[in-house]
């Protein structure tokens, strides 16, 4: 049996904990069944902002006539929208394979695995050991339990991008950010969409506010079938996907969807089963998700786990986030916490969405006293230029202590904007001052943020200060 001073098991995140090992001289077994980068570049993050780019060029056609210009989309090559797209992808994930493949301090098993002993790993038919071990092996689409999904072709984040036809009526399963992402790609080159939702709003998991008036939004642009619930699928045709049905109940009533491809993306489950990590003796979450502690070890002494399958934060960034932090505590002697207060996050669709910290929810819930500051784009000089009506930042402030605790934007570059209210929140402690007293240049969309700040009342008995 080969040992190793540390096995990191996943291609992502796992590799920035794995590259320091290598630099400090260790012997270090990498672990990835598939091509190098993870979830983020593979089937995920890159992928698909590199897609929301061609539909925001799509719809910036679409849009001219509102500035006075006359033009129309002549035809779209969708072959060769997912082909180069994907060329970038590959030659990436490649190059990190051989960079990996060239430095003798590494071992690359291209191999699943699973655990057969707290430190012990059968790799294909070869089993090995590691001093210490780093768990970041991600995780997987969900499929719902739906009566005949089983019998029909259908996809998910981990299949779309090879995808090489546009199809004419595409139907998303989940109203999260994945379904709502994709959805936006493809309505934009021209395919009828419906979203299918449990819930009574899209993106439940960000501001209600926020939520709201995105879901108003794309109730404008696609079929949004809320409080649903599936009962079943049926399809005729080849993997094209022809002639799919979905049939739903929704609000009282009956209705059958027709589309010729259906996507699902109804959450993730973690790849602890695959790993059978609780045979080994880890403890899992009630979701499945391996615990931490705060330092990002596992139950098992020498042991560490980030990214996805931890399910503390679910974002490439958090990911090296806590990459960065077991570094320092499985390298290098420390003992240096995570902190995720100031977590950022952001969804690029038809009009971005961004967030960092407290929802306003979450500050009734906890019954905090606060404040809110709000502010519409459409109020400054740049986001009537850019005739966004929709958007708005929306800043939360916590009256005992006068700081901000929760940042929520919705709108053109909202996910640009919330960094400045990351910085005053990480390197300023959330004061206001740092945002209120900073010149901001005019008349540049960044005022929006400024202005919501200005428009925080700590002395009002209403949390909500209304513009």
């Amino acid at each position: 049996m080969e040992k190793f001073d540390l096995i990191v098991i996943g291609g992502g995140s796992g590799l920035n904990v794995a590259s320091a090992a290598a630099k400090k001289g260790m012997k270090v077994a990498v672990i990835e069944p598939g091509p190098l980068g993870g979830t983020c570049l593979n089937r995920g993050c890159i992928p698909s902002k590199m897609l929301i780019e061609t539909a925001e060029i799509a719809q910036a056609v679409r849009r001219a006539p509102d500035f006075g210009i006359a033009a129309k989309i002549q035809a779209v090559d969708f072959p060769g929208i997912m082909s180069q797209t994907m060329e970038f992808i590959d030659e990436e994930a490649a190059g990190i394979e051989e960079a990996i493949k060239a430095n003798p301090k590494y071992t690359l098993y291209k191999n699943f695995s699973h655990f057969t002993g707290p430190k012990k790993l059968m790799v294909g038919n070869e089993e090995i050991e590691g001093e210490k071990i780093v768990i970041a092996a991600g995780t997987r689409p969900a499929i719902p339990p739906i009566p005949g999904l089983d019998k029909i072709p259908y996809y998910t984040s981990d299949t779309i991008f090879r995808l090489d036809r546009l199809p004419h009526h595409i139907t998303f399963i989940g109203g999260g950010y994945i379904s709502c992402e994709m959805a936006y790609f493809f309505g934009s080159l021209g395919s009828t969409v419906t979203i299918i939702d449990r819930g009574n709003l899209l993106i439940s998991n960000e501001d209600e506010e926020v939520a709201a008036k995105f879901t108003e939004v794309f109730k404008k642009m696609y079929q949004v079938i809320p409080n649903a619930a599936i009962t079943g699928v049926t399809g005729t045709g080849s993997e094209e996907g022809t002639d799919i049905t979905v049939s739903v109940e929704s609000e009282g009533k009956a209705k059958e969807i027709h589309a010729d491809l259906l996507f699902i993306a109804a959450g993730r489950v973690p790849n602890t089963d695959n790993l059978e990590c609780a045979k080994a003796g880890y403890k899992l979450t009630e979701k499945g998700f391996l615990a931490v502690d705060e330092y990002m070890e596992t139950s098992v002494p020498g042991v560490w786990a980030l990214g996805d399958i931890v399910g503390k934060a679910p974002f490439k960034h958090g990911a090296n986030w806590e990459a960065r932090h077991v570094v320092m505590n499985a390298l290098e002697g420390k003992k240096v916490a995570v902190d995720y207060r100031v977590m950022p996050h952001a969804i690029y669709s038809s009009t971005q969405a961004a967030g960092v910290g407290l929802r306003e929810q979450d500050l009734k819930e906890k019954k905090i006293d606060y404040a809110v500051g709000k502010y519409p784009y459409i109020k400054t000089g740049m986001g009537k230029a850019l005739k966004d009506h929709d958007g708005f930042a929306k800043i939360l402030v916590d009256k005992s202590t006068r700081k901000i605790v929760g940042a929520h934007i919705l709108g053109t570059d909202a996910s640009i904007l919330i960094h400045e209210v990351v910085v005053a929140m990480q390197a300023a402690g959330g004061d206001l001052d740092a945002i209120k007293n900073s010149i901001h240049i005019h008349p540049a969309l960044s005022e929006v943020i400024q202005r919501a700040v200005n428009a925080i009342d700590l002395e009002g008995t209403n949390p909500q200060s209304v513009v």
